[in-house]
């Protein structure tokens, strides 16, 4: 039965997918690899026809992508597809599956619906739409977390290094790892984020040259920091009317949320899951450039509040994952792109912003020693 929700879900997404985004991005990385590897050019110089955008990923990226190049596009969108499906299931199982196992309800009911309410998120839904590597991310840092790190594996960091070192984001999360003084997953994760930029550097030393001292610092590539699906920090600042200030007060605001953060979970180092939800709420406020679909990175941070709503005496953190979710899948942001000014856009044109600034406040940790309940090898019995 769980099979076959996901498996319509999963055609009935699809197919709105294909109307929505067109599974732009896949696109993006799609052409810009079969511009790299099967034509000699600079993966860099690459743009979609028609548009300001190429690829923006470093190398090491590139050299994980490299199958498209042999792939036929209709493929890419179909695995694509899959691993985001897949890998929402699997976060769903880690972070809520005590709790979908403690109601009275059959096992395959609760997950099939959480299930499903995963993939209407609007991050989600976007993610798969763009054909973006969103969850497939946060799947690697979160095993990693959780089997890894929590568990003092000789591994635990190498996830998170190697999601750092394809996309740079992820990074916040061997932040992380300092400040709650696991010394020895940091240095792992600095040594494998290291190890896989120096192995793209030595195979493609040009394409390394170019991103490391042009493409990353052009932030032209990826579009203008005011447009509404930018929900940071940076982004609301650029739609307020703080032109001559902007980028001062972003700074203020970044060391501030630092700061908020750092002592919330350096208070709960134990708490892994709650570490993990907090800092994916960070990564989505502090980085210059959050889309929508980046927005994933929440999902912990709503299971958290659902699960200590659930369980705890206070059932305000599930209303506050309630009002999130609600308000971030109703599609409401976007009835504010032009309408820069009122009070009422300001806002409706920042809902993920203010939402993700609320989940960093009160979003629970410490409640208990969040690793896994059941084993990789139980999962799969």
């Amino acid at each position: 039965m769980t099979l076959t929700i996901s498996v319509l879900c999963a055609v009935a997404l699809i197919l709105v997918s294909w109307n929505r985004n067109r599974f732009f991005d896949s696109k993006v990385y799609f052409g810009a690899v079969q511009y790299w590897f099967r034509d000699g050019g600079m993966v860099y110089d690459w743009l979609r026809p028609g548009t300001p955008y190429g690829f923006t990923y470093p190398p090491f990226a590139g050299l994980v992508m490299s199958p498209m190049s042999v792939l036929p596009f209709p493929m890419v969108v179909v695995l694509a597809s899959i691993g985001t499906l897949v890998t929402i299931g699997l976060l769903i199982w880690w972070l809520a599956g005590p709790l979908l196992r403690g109601l009275k309800q059959p096992l395959w009911l609760t997950f099939g619906v959480a299930f499903c309410v995963a993939m209407a998120f609007e991050p989600v839904r976007e993610t798969l739409s763009f054909g973006q590597v969103n969850t497939l991310l946060l799947a690697v840092v979160a095993a990693d977390l959780l089997f890894g790190v929590a568990r003092g594996r000789w591994w635990g960091g190498v996830g998170i290094g190697l999601a750092t070192a394809v996309k740079l984001t992820p990074g916040v999360f061997i932040l992380y790892l300092l400040v709650t003084r696991r010394w020895r997953a940091a240095g792992t994760a600095i040594g494998a984020t290291a190890g896989a930029t120096v192995l793209a550097g030595a195979l493609f030393p040009d394409q390394s040259r170019e991103f490391w001292t042009s493409a990353l610092w052009d932030t032209n590539r990826v579009g203008s920091l005011w447009f509404l699906s930018n929900q940071s920090e940076r982004g609301m600042l650029a739609r307020l009317p703080f032109d001559v200030v902007e980028s001062k007060l972003w700074v203020v605001c970044v060391l501030a949320t630092l700061v908020w953060w750092g002592v919330r979970v350096s208070r709960s180092p134990q708490d892994v899951v709650g570490g993990l939800a907090l800092t994916g709420v960070l990564g989505c406020l502090i980085s210059p450039v959050t889309w929508i679909h980046h927005c994933v990175w929440l999902i912990p941070a709503l299971i958290r509040c659902v699960e200590a709503g659930w369980n705890g005496p206070s059932r305000r953190p599930a209303y506050l994952a309630a009002a999130a979710y609600v308000l971030m899948t109703s599609h409401l942001t976007w009835i504010y792109e032009n309408r820069p000014y009122p009070p009422l856009a300001m806002l409706g044109s920042n809902i993920y912003v203010l939402f993700s600034l609320a989940l960093l406040i009160w979003t629970p940790v410490g409640t208990r020693i969040s690793t896994p309940v059941h084993e990789p090898d139980k999962i799969m019995a």
